[in-house]
């Protein structure tokens, strides 16, 4: 049995963690039940189910869920598992249904989840309390969130903080122009840890570091730093913003950041030429060097440009698997091969995550080693740090 308490105990602040939980079945379960059974997930955006009956599924450590739309307009999460003897109802990964029926005995369930039918059960059946399990769903300006806990932590936190900074791009009336799935051969952590810093950008990032700041070391384009709120303020964007806040989250779960950083010289956008890749969003008002950092939950992140959003989430799927779910946002109106070249859209985002794949899985296996020891971080990778001592705080008794 795993002594999780003194792997947590024994952490050397600044370091790496121990291999153990980059390995470890015990603390992946135990990671399971008090972060992705708490927090708040990204499941996608309401243009994905836009009439009644259109459903999308959702899936997370072994757990299956159907995100719906009833006939009122209202979205629901469901749990994917049917109240008789237990068989996914949804085998689909989405569609359009007007009555969720499981294969395996008919059973058949309305769109938000209550119990419509069993055959032969009988007269005295009652389907009162047979309905699927619901889950917490909020909505954040077309973006979709659920909460496995029977009493989540505040969603109300984030809707605060966030819902005057994000208003200005309009995502309520955007749409999901592509998705895609990169599975990793590494544990989640790995992939979270290389997202939160950029040291490992230049060397591993070229298109990323000839035009994001982010990649150079701090003070290298101070010019660039010392305009960025005259460019917010001239886009239209909320100049009003904080930084990462693994450090000071009220709860487990409701963790938010919202941060704007410059991007290089000739760059208006994240492409491949720095040229616009797709329509203005929402109310912003032209085309600027601007790039804002989101973090929503735990385990979600947003990448805004003026006319595109790329939002990043990672998922565990065993102890030393994971995988990272991409999807792009543009401007609702905008229409593929016409106002946007869905190649050029996904170009960076799309070869960036690819190498980072390559490098987690690099990590996994040199972690795997007999030889492994944690070593030291640096200074760029300070917001690393600080996620390793938040999965510490979730992991201690």
């Amino acid at each position: 049995m795993t002594d999780i308490s003194t792997l947590v105990k024994n952490h050397k602040p600044g370091f790496s963690l121990e291999q153990a939980f980059y390995r470890d079945a015990e603390i992946y379960e135990r990671e399971i039940e008090r972060i992705f059974l708490k927090t708040w997930l990204y499941v996608g955006h309401d243009s994905q189910i836009p009439k009644a009956g259109d459903y999308f599924l959702f899936e997370i450590a072994d757990e299956s869920v159907i995100i719906t739309r009833d006939k009122g307009g209202d979205i629901h999460a469901l749990v994917n598992v049917c109240r008789h003897r237990g068989s996914r109802v949804c085998l689909e990964s989405k569609g359009s249904q007007r009555v969720l029926v499981c294969p395996y005995h008919a059973w058949s369930y309305d769109l938000s989840g209550r119990l419509r039918s069993a055959g032969q059960a009988g007269s005295d059946f009652d389907k009162q309390n047979l309905g699927l399990k619901r889950l917490w769903v909020r909505l954040l300006h077309g973006l979709i969130f659920i909460n496995f806990a029977d009493d989540p932590v505040s969603f109300d936190p984030i809707e605060h903080e966030l819902a005057t900074r994000l208003k200005p791009y309009g995502l309520d009336r955007a749409k999901v122009a592509h998705e895609a799935s990169y599975p990793i051969r590494a544990n989640w952590k790995l992939a979270v840890e290389n997202y939160c810093e950029c040291y490992h950008c230049r060397p591993s990032h070229p298109e990323y570091s000839r035009s994001h700041s982010l990649a150079a070391p701090e003070g290298k384009h101070q010019e660039l730093w010392n305009r960025i709120r005259e460019d917010v303020r001239s886009v239209g964007l909320s100049t009003d913003e904080f930084s990462h806040t693994y450090t000071n989250a009220d709860a487990i779960g409701n963790e938010r950041s919202f941060e704007h950083y410059p991007l290089l010289e000739g760059f208006q956008t994240g492409s491949e030429d720095g040229k616009p890749v797709a329509p203005l969003l929402g109310e912003l008002k032209h085309f600027a060097g601007v790039a804002t950092d989101v973090q929503i939950g735990s385990l979600t992140f947003y990448l805004a440009y003026v006319d595109h959003v790329v939002s990043y989430r990672f998922i565990p799927t065993s102890p030393h698997e994971s995988r990272c779910d991409i999807s792009w946002l543009v401007n609702a109106e905008a229409e593929e091969g016409k106002d946007y070249d869905l190649e050029n859209l996904i170009w960076l985002w799309d070869v960036t995550t690819i190498a980072d794949k390559r490098i987690i899985e690099n990590n996994q296996e040199g972690i795997n080693s007999r030889f492994y020891v944690p070593g030291p971080y640096v200074e760029m990778e300070e917001p690393t740090m600080q996620f390793v001592d938040w999965y510490l705080r979730c992991m201690q008794d």
